[in-house]
């Protein structure tokens, strides 16, 4: 499994209030979620995101609330991983559930910037700076994470099963 994608830099304790906003939380839909996600960090997000991108974060990205509607939006809006140095342990949970590709790796935050194509390999766990030429070393996803993340989330893989 492979991501491809240009990046939106973020920096340290990006909470999920910042990336879903409260005033949206009764958006069910993740359509609906997507049209939102980023605004008050990054209100240009949603008109510039493409299926496939890639958001890079440094420290705690998705502290806050654990609601699930972050890693929804995000995933929503077309992001095909998050990678941050750290997430708060319930994003990191609850993105898996739904299906969104995340990795920590402290090099490859400090190591991409803003507007840079980056791609991923999920099996080996590489990042790869496509603008600079450099590489990464990431966690590789298990076998059953990817299963997980292929089929759309926790539930979508238990339904199939």
């Amino acid at each position: 499994m492979k991501a491809c994608g240009r990046v939106f830099k973020y920096g340290d304790n990006v909470d999920t209030d910042v990336i879903i906003p409260a005033r949206h939380l009764a958006i069910t839909d993740p359509a609906g979620l997507a049209e939102h996600c980023m605004e008050d960090i990054d209100a240009d997000f949603v008109k510039k995101v493409q299926p496939g991108d890639i958001i890079v974060a440094d420290k705690n990205f998705g502290c806050g609330s654990s609601r699930e509607h972050a890693p929804i939006a995000i995933k929503a809006s077309g992001i095909s991983c998050v990678i941050a140095e750290t997430f708060a342990r319930i994003f990191y949970r609850n993105a898996i559930n739904i299906g969104l590709p995340i990795i920590e790796c402290k090099e490859a935050s400090q190591g991409i910037e803003s507007g840079d194509e980056v791609e991923i390999d999920f099996d080996s766990g590489m990042i790869y700076n496509k603008t600079k030429g450099t590489s990464f070393k990431g966690q590789a996803f298990p076998p059953f994470m990817q299963e997980l993340i292929a089929a759309g989330g926790l539930i979508n893989y238990m339904n199939a099963q």
